[in-house]
């Protein structure tokens, strides 16, 4: 788990800093995993072979408005034991660099020919997705455990850099 959103729910829970990657504004695709394994059934169904079929949600949004949502769930769902907003524990921290700006499918394709359209809406999914990690404490706990422990990957360290 160390893409955006699980990143953003265990470090709040954890109690550590939340990193927001450059100024936050990088805008990405939404889809809930749900919605993507439809789509992959609706093209194995009915799709051309050889044809290409973007999948995508149609639900933009900038990392900091994914990170304001997901903490505004917690907040409802978990609040701090300390009755702060999990906000406060959010750190701009320097984005990698080549870190594309933004993220988007054209899936108008696949909707128009193969009659797909998303059924979550961002909104509802996310709240799902939250909750999901807040039950599955045991299952995220193992997989850190074993292979990962969060540590932020695809950037070097101050000394393989040349700076120590």
């Amino acid at each position: 788990p160390e893409k955006l959103i699980p990143t953003v729910v265990l470090a709040a829970i954890e109690g550590k800093d939340i990193p927001l990657y450059g100024d936050g504004l990088n805008i990405r695709d939404w889809l809930y995993v749900g919605d993507h394994i439809r789509a992959i059934r609706r093209i194995h169904e009915a799709g051309t072979p050889g044809e290409t079929y973007n999948i995508g949600g149609n639900s933009e949004r900038t990392n900091r408005s994914v990170i304001n949502t997901i903490l505004s769930i917690l907040d409802r769902e978990r609040p701090r034991s300390d009755g702060h907003s999990y906000s406060e524990q959010v750190k701009l921290v320097t984005d990698r660099p080549g870190h594309d700006r933004r993220y988007a499918m054209d899936a108008s394709r696949l909707m128009r020919e193969l009659d797909w359209t998303p059924e979550f809406s961002f909104e509802s999914a996310i709240g799902e997705t939250v909750r999901w990690y807040l039950a599955n404490e045991k299952w995220w706990k193992n997989i850190r455990s074993q292979t990962y422990s969060g540590e932020r990957l695809g950037v070097l360290s101050p000394s393989e850099r040349g700076e120590e």
